[in-house]
């Protein structure tokens, strides 16, 4: 029996509940403004917030009490690209040797890592088996610990494309459930991803570093494929997420009504002009150059992409900073996964690097990233109506951003879920 009060115990702060939570604090950054509240309070009921002001002023109702002291509060995280039931540490060829089930466990262990780093939200960009809606689904209901996900499922491709496998010859059989062709094709995978759970839609749009026998920069769908899925995933009120590093392949998914794109290694200036028009966002993720080309040969990541990182890694940071330049929307989004889960946060001091400013690129990974979510009406900000995931670091991120990396305190749904006080 007391094991099973331990594994309850354990995996409290899942879920939501009913409770009056009151969360004081010395100071509070208002990513709207950039500015820090000094003597923060925050009340929460039902796992939302239902006011914020200051101590003294606010009169707190009754309710457990969480004070942290000298901390400073930031609203929960969002990574925008991120794959759970991936590891890097396994190896690169990790599926080959594991029955398919273990990375849903992987998955598992990653989303407990991710929460702790301070991220209360994620969007997962690809899982095979649907993994990670069934992850979701156990993190909802207090299963397991993690953080909100919107998840994808498969992400969708053309045959012999990114989103395809081109490791095997033929006759040995592998999973090839988001891949299609032509216009009504696409149509249908985007149909199965949403009757099966997907909240959101990833489909590739040209190569990438990771898939064997394609251009980095080469396109892989035709215009009219991808306005057909954007289309359809649309009607069904879902987003779309877009992997693409050549310019070509991006235009033609900012053209197509694309919502966010990924990776958006070679964007050019026409690129920058059309995802300004039509407000698509990218997401780039500059940090994980240094972990591929430091530990992807060690990993067993093949010559052939390691190749394609050096040669796309320093031209898709500088688009980042002509990007960021010119005006483009930009989110958060890391591609932990190809580097380790809970290192989510390397990524913010490569931003300050390359053009933005700590808040700037605070407000990616809180407000902006929760509008391109469609969701700004529940994540991205400690305000009324919010859930009640908000994070405490020591110190001022808006000064120093690299102390996003050392979260101390992790509370999601009202719950505290992590003190490392």
């Amino acid at each position: 029996m007391k094991y099973l009060m331990l594994a309850a115990a354990l995996l409290a702060g899942t879920t939501a509940h009913a409770e009056t939570v009151v969360i004081t604090a010395a100071r509070m950054l208002d990513v709207a403004s950039g500015k820090l509240v000094e003597k923060p309070i925050i009340v929460a009921e039902n796992g939302r917030i239902t006011k914020v002001g200051r101590q003294g002023e606010l009169v707190a109702t009754d309710g457990k009490r969480i004070d942290l002291g000298d901390l400073t509060l930031v609203p929960g995280l969002i990574d925008m690209h991120v794959h759970l039931t991936s590891d890097p540490a396994l190896g690169f060829e990790a599926d080959l040797r594991h029955a398919r089930p273990f990375f849903t466990a992987v998955g598992v262990a990653n989303a407990a890592r991710t929460l702790a780093a301070g991220f209360t939200t994620v969007r997962n960009v690809g899982s095979a088996d649907f993994a990670d809606v069934g992850l979701k689904q156990a993190i909802d209901e207090g299963v397991v610990r993690g953080p909100r996900i919107v998840p994808a499922a498969y992400a969708l491709g053309a045959t012999g494309g990114h989103c395809d496998d081109n490791r095997f010859p033929p006759g040995i059989q592998v999973d090839r459930s988001g891949v299609t062709s032509g216009p009504q094709g696409f149509r249908e995978k985007v149909r199965e991803m949403h009757k099966f759970g997907a909240d959101v839609i990833k489909f590739c749009a040209t190569g990438g570093v990771f898939s064997a026998r394609d251009t980095v920069d080469g396109q892989q769908l035709t215009q009219e494929e991808m306005d057909a899925l954007v289309d359809e995933a649309h009607r069904l009120r879902m987003k779309v997420a877009v992997h693409a590093h050549g310019t070509d392949g991006i235009k033609a998914a900012i053209r197509a009504g694309a919502d966010t794109i990924e990776h958006a290694s070679l964007a050019d200036a026409e690129a920058f002009a059309l995802a300004k028009a039509k407000g698509t966002a990218f997401s780039m993720d500059i940090y994980n150059d240094d972990y591929i080309l430091a530990e992807g040969a060690k990993n067993g990541v093949p010559e052939e992409s390691l190749a394609k990182e050096r040669a796309i890694g320093l031209k898709q940071r500088q688009t980042f900073q002509a990007a960021w330049k010119a005006g483009v929307k930009m989110v958060f989004g890391s591609d932990a996964g190809v580097y380790p889960h809970g290192d989510n946060a390397r990524q913010f001091p490569k931003m300050v690097e390359w053009g933005m400013t700590p808040i700037d690129a605070i407000r990616a990974a809180t407000i902006k990233a929760a509008e391109a979510l469609g969701r700004e009406g529940d994540v991205g900000q400690i305000a009324p109506g919010r859930y009640a995931d908000v994070i405490a670091v020591a110190g001022d991120p808006t000064r120093d951003v690299a102390t996003l990396r050392d979260v101390k305190i992790v509370i999601k749904n009202g719950l505290l879920v992590k003190d490392a006080r």
